[in-house]
């Protein structure tokens, strides 16, 4: 079983363990079927459903480095058509603006499948935060927003953007026909592009500096989107920032030939022991690294050929790890992701996180064979981000709709269509996106500790693509934490400053 599948199997037993319910509200048929189908969530099939208001604007400001910075919010649809011109769908986003012309635009997405943008807009890079994903963090704490001191607002204006079935957005169309046109690999990055594109054509901002954010599967819909956008729809990026992103399916198959699979995991299990023994630095990673692309790999290839080696590649990695060595042993140095997770805490009863493993919660079922439940950070996040979201869009901003918002949805990861195309990854449109465009620059950030989407992939993918002219154009960083790395205030810090690199921002 690839990564990719496990990493939605363990998404969907998370959705499922905190009763994430149906992201289609239920069919309607009321009298507000007279307004036009933009606004109404009506269609030419006939498929109703409980009208969307108005777009909504409210004024606010954020206090950033002793400055106070004031901004237009916005919270509106667009609509999604078909090639015969009809609505089949219709995405909400969440808009924060200043005023001037020459302000960069930033689109924002994040994964799942079947996520919302709401982590990055209330917890990277949007103007207010709200606390989540941290060790400490409980789902019942109060979702009370604060400013958030490493918002991008400062130096571009940012779009959040929540794909059909997650948030409010919606599809128009009866279950079979949106699993055909929204949930699938090919189909969501048309139509995701063609909302990127009506955005900016809709604003008047087609002639503004382009950037393009996303996070997880997000990041796999970043380099996509962004060839898309430069080769179907004549909308070029200047910048592209993918954080903890989901480039290759395929890297992890194989597992029980390939050392690859193996290689991506190990340095962030021992970056997550480095940080528990508070020695996690960039010096201290540099030989891990360098030891996991060179002997760790050669001594699985060699396998049982060369047994001397074998044993001094297990006494590494019980060292690098600080795991029982037996376990260790057991494993043939070879350490599964959810195995781990277990045994790393299992002395205390408790589970560490796939997406930051030394985030913790208790095991409520400690003696079964497997993990039985969802993940500690997955099960954390959804009742306060969802809570703050509600508050902001219907309250703050005055966006009065009651319909249900879907922070995570678990029927839109159950119905996802898991094709091939999706296993291929996105490196070849990341390699493809950056020929074709000299000026365009890519930042790959990643948490040391995220085992979901671990930083060693995107740094062998970097390391094996062309210079084409500027190495640096394409760059990979990491930071402490984990898959949500800016959840960490120091760690958000070091991202705002090589962001602002990235757009030219002094």
């Amino acid at each position: 079983m690839s990564r990719g599948t496990v990493v939605r199997k363990i998404l969907q037993s998370a959705l499922l363990a905190a009763a994430v319910a149906a992201a289609c509200f239920p069919a309607y048929a009321g009298d507000d079927a007279k307004a036009t189908p933009a606004q109404d969530g009506s269609n030419a099939d006939g498929f109703h459903l409980p009208p969307f208001p108005a777009d909504a604007h409210t004024s606010q400001s954020v206090e950033v480095d002793g400055h106070t910075l004031k901004y237009t919010v916005t919270v509106g649809t667009l609509p999604v058509r078909d090639d015969k011109g009809n609505v089949t769908g219709q995405v909400v986003f969440t808009a924060y603006t200043m005023p001037g012309k020459n302000r960069p635009v930033t689109f924002a997405l994040n994964g799942g499948p079947g996520a919302s943008s709401v982590y990055l807009n209330f917890g990277a890079i949007g103007p207010k935060r709200v606390n989540f994903g941290v060790d400490g963090a409980n789902p019942s704490d109060p979702a009370v927003l604060h400013d958030n001191p490493g918002t991008w607002i400062g130096f571009t204006d940012l779009i959040f953007i929540d794909p059909i079935g997650t948030g409010y957005s919606r599809a128009l169309v009866p279950e079979d026909k949106a699993t055909k046109l929204f949930y699938s690999t090919d189909t969501d990055i048309s139509y995701l592009s063609r909302v990127v594109y009506d955005w900016l054509v809709k604003n008047g901002r087609m002639e503004s500096r382009k950037y393009l954010v996303g996070e997880s599967y997000g990041g796999f819909r970043g380099p996509r989107i962004t060839e898309y956008l430069q080769t179907q729809l004549g909308v070029a990026m200047n910048g592209v920032v993918l954080l903890s992103p989901y480039l290759d399916g395929s890297a992890s198959d194989n597992e029980n030939v390939s050392p690859l699979p193996w290689m991506l995991t190990l340095p962030s299990i021992a970056a997550a022991h480095l940080e528990r023994e508070n020695r996690l630095t960039a010096e201290a990673m540099a030989p891990i690294v360098a030891y996991t692309r060179g002997d760790y790999a050669t001594a699985l290839m060699k396998g049982r050929t060369d047994p001397a080696a074998t044993a001094a590649m297990i006494q590494k990695v019980t060292e690098l790890t600080g795991l029982d060595p037996v376990f260790v042993q057991r494993s043939g140095g070879r350490l599964e992701t959810q195995a781990y997770l277990r045994e790393v805490y299992r002395a205390e009863g408790k589970l560490g996180s796939r997406y930051d493993s030394n985030v913790t919660a208790w095991d409520p079922f400690p003696y079964a064979p497997h993990q039985v439940g969802g993940d500690p950070i997955l099960n954390g996040i959804i009742a306060p981000t969802t809570t703050a979201m509600v508050n902001f869009v219907t309250q703050t901003v005055g966006w009065k709709y009651d319909g249900r918002y879907n922070a995570l949805s678990f029927d839109v990861n159950k119905l996802w269509h898991e094709d091939d195309d999706a296993n291929q990854g996105s490196v070849s449109q990341l390699r493809q996106a950056v020929a074709n465009d000299p000026n365009l620059h890519v930042l790959i950030a990643h948490g040391w500790d995220d085992l979901s989407c671990p930083f060693m992939a995107s740094v062998l993918i970097v390391d094996q693509m062309p210079a084409m002219g500027d190495p640096t154009r394409v760059q990979v960083k990491e930071y402490p934490g984990g898959h949500m790395f800016y959840t960490r205030a120091a760690s958000q810090s070091a991202l705002l400053q090589d962001v602002k690199t990235l757009y030219g921002v002094r």
